[in-house]
């Protein structure tokens, strides 16, 4: 599993020039992923904040996705986080004494610790102490696959570990070796950190502002056709649509964050055309936003999509938090104003009375089961009528000798008859607004 803080690709000049500065005892001081540990897992919940009936199960979630045994639990509600540990005096030594019981060997908690915190709660209860941003960067560490999501990451790992490089090794406090460019030979291993870090965070955000104007371009030239672009809460079932809707195998598994890279195939429209269809990215409560910065170009499908089908988990027990949480990282994410309507997924588990409840909350919504194949045509027809809000409908006169333009007819938009003469073919179809103008530029063309 890769590491939470520092990348490990060998074409990095910070690993190169930190590790040649480092023994082997000090790297792995903090560099070590959370993988086959045990955990009690602690939740501070401060008041006016809204929480879930069971407030840990999505921490639980998150640890098993990081392979992370769950041996305990703690919550506490207060006023406000205690300044030193985040966690309360008496609620401490709670956990300290569950610590010992279960022999865990790791702390997860459910919020944002500041650096001091956590080096106070490790002192006092001599086990390694994670908060939620660095579970959930370890197992976007571990899932990353492509050039892009793994420089998305990185990017995030090293904006968290600035401001804690302090703590996560023991060679720091030696003195550095002095150089070109150095401030002098009295410049503490520290500083030397610091810059190249900052500098490797420079370098990828240049690398990943390019990959995203890249994928602007390759967004904007497919605008031929009409694109559709799966969000939600991850592991509500995007990626099991996608295979259901375009008959394609992609990787699924019930888990978060089970995929990471944006994925975009081709959509047969029963009575429409061929759209594009992408899943993207699941979103989380409080999804850190060291990765949702990271990830806006790995989102851009999103972001330039005619229609946005937020998937939610209707099983889920928080599946209103979650639609409400995924809406707020929407709009984190820039995408404010977009055509976007809500698919209830995996209603074959649900029981009636609740599919009930949520469409009296949701009444535009669209009850499936990706897995059962399940209402699957209700959700075709409602996207082809959102879709179709934009076509016209008209009679083109063309050659008959152009198959690249009765093609491009098929594709894009609806043959509904067609009529033969001698020289020219009389087509009688449904097509997008903006495909109009390109039409009319072709000589050839009558009708329009």
């Amino acid at each position: 599993m890769s590491s939470v803080f520092l990348p490990i690709d060998g074409d990095s000049n910070l690993t190169k020039e930190r590790f040649d500065a480092s023994t082997h005892a000090d790297r792995m001081t903090r560099l070590g992923s959370v993988v086959r540990e045990s955990a009690v897992l602690a939740g501070i919940y401060l008041e006016g904040q809204g929480i879930s009936v069971s407030p840990l199960d999505e921490l639980s979630g998150l640890a098993e996705a990081a392979q992370v045994r769950e041996v305990g639990r703690i919550t506490q509600r207060r006023r406000k986080p205690e300044a030193a540990t985040y966690i309360g005096s008496g609620k401490l030594e709670e956990l300290k004494e569950l610590v010992t019981a279960v022999d865990a060997n790791l702390v997860i908690f459910d919020n944002d610790l500041a650096p001091s915190q956590t080096k106070n709660l490790e002192e006092h209860l001599n086990v390694k102490v994670i908060d939620r941003t660095e579970l959930i960067l370890d197992i976007f560490a571990s899932r990353a696959r492509t050039n892009e999501a793994r420089l998305a990451v990185e990017l995030a790992q090293l904006e968290y570990s600035l401001p804690r490089l302090k703590r996560m090794w023991t060679h720091l406090e030696r003195q550095g070796v002095g150089g070109v460019g150095l401030r002098g030979p009295g410049e503490k291993q520290l500083e030397v950190d610091r810059r190249l870090a900052q500098k490797r965070i420079l370098d990828l955000k240049s690398e990943l502002d390019t990959i995203r104007q890249r994928r602007h371009r390759e967004v904007a030239a497919r605008k031929t056709s009409r694109t559709v672009s799966l969000v939600g809460y991850t592991n509500a079932g995007k990626s099991t649509l996608l295979n259901r809707l375009t008959n394609s195998d992609e990787y699924v598994k019930d888990q978060l964050f089970a995929t990471l890279d944006t994925r975009t195939r081709r959509w047969h429209l029963p009575g429409w055309g061929q759209v594009l269809l992408s899943d993207t990215v699941g979103f989380i409560r409080d999804l850190p936003h060291h990765l949702i910065a990271s990830f806006r170009a790995t989102l851009e499908e999103a972001n330039q999509a005619d229609l946005l089908l937020h998937i939610a988990d209707a099983s889920s027990r928080d599946v209103e938090i979650q639609i409400d949480a995924a809406f707020r990282v929407l709009t984190d994410i820039g995408i404010r104003e977009k055509d976007t309507f809500l698919v209830l997924n995996k209603i074959d588990v649900l029981e009636p009375n609740r599919l009930q409840t949520l469409l009296a909350k949701y009444p535009n919504a669209v009850p499936i089961s990706a897995g059962k194949g399940l209402g699957i045509e209700g959700l075709t027809v409602a996207v082809s009528d959102i879709l179709s809000k934009e076509f016209l409908e008209l009679t083109i006169e063309i050659p008959v000798s152009d198959g690249r333009l009765m093609a491009l007819l098929a594709r894009d938009g609806e043959i509904l008859s067609k009529r033969y003469g001698e020289e020219t073919v009389l087509v009688h179809c449904r097509i997008p607004q903006h495909l109009v103008g390109r039409l009319r530029q072709e000589k050839e063309i009558r009708g329009l």
